[in-house]
């Protein structure tokens, strides 16, 4: 019988194959957070490591229910282009955006260099979620908000494609579900 399974003969050979370990997320992969209250505008996380803090982080200027009509089209592309054109800095590293949905402009915003109390609450509970979607708890002094705080967070490609623009392609882990596409992508003028 071990004639016929050869890799079966040597015990090592086995144990070297139950052993090894399998990567189900690919190593580029980049973890992305929308989030925000439900009555109010929605931020945009994205990190290298959900252990993390993030790598960049900027508040847009949409309501959380106007992104949620465009999830429903299926489709959803936001489009980051930075107003500065400084070649000194990386591409996330920037600081005014113009920000567009689907093709529209919904105004500007300003890339955080630290993290609201709101946003590292957000980050804290999230530390070891790779990617779903739900409502978190509202910290004990934030009881009166704009509603519950949503959020959705997934595993996104990151695809470079000069210095001057990267795109983040949401990577769905089934690939038969049927749910809202959504890229993003960041520019900087020459």
């Amino acid at each position: 019988m071990l004639k016929l399974f050869p890799m079966l003969s040597s015990g090592c050979k086995m144990v070297a194959l139950l052993g090894r370990p399998r990567k189900m997320l690919k190593d580029s992969a980049t973890t992305g957070t929308i989030f925000g209250y439900r009555k109010g505008r929605v931020s945009l996380a994205i990190q290298e490591d959900t252990r993390q803090m993030p790598v960049f982080l900027i508040e847009l200027p949409m309501l959380a229910s106007a992104l949620n009509k465009e999830m429903a089209s299926d489709i959803v592309r936001i489009a980051l282009e930075s107003e500065t054109k400084s070649n000194k800095k990386k591409l996330l590293e920037e600081f005014v955006w113009a920000v567009y949905c689907n093709g529209r402009k919904v105004g500007y915003s300003i890339r955080r260099k630290q993290m609201s109390d709101d946003e590292l609450h957000v980050m804290q509970h999230l530390r070891g979620v790779s990617m779903g979607a739900g409502v978190l708890p509202t910290s004990s002094d934030h009881k009166d908000c704009d509603g519950e705080m949503t959020y959705m967070r997934a595993r996104f490609e990151r695809v470079v494609g000069s210095k001057d623009s990267e795109a983040f392609y949401m990577i769905n882990p089934d690939s038969t579900a049927q749910g809202p596409e959504l890229s993003i992508f960041f520019l900087r003028p020459h």
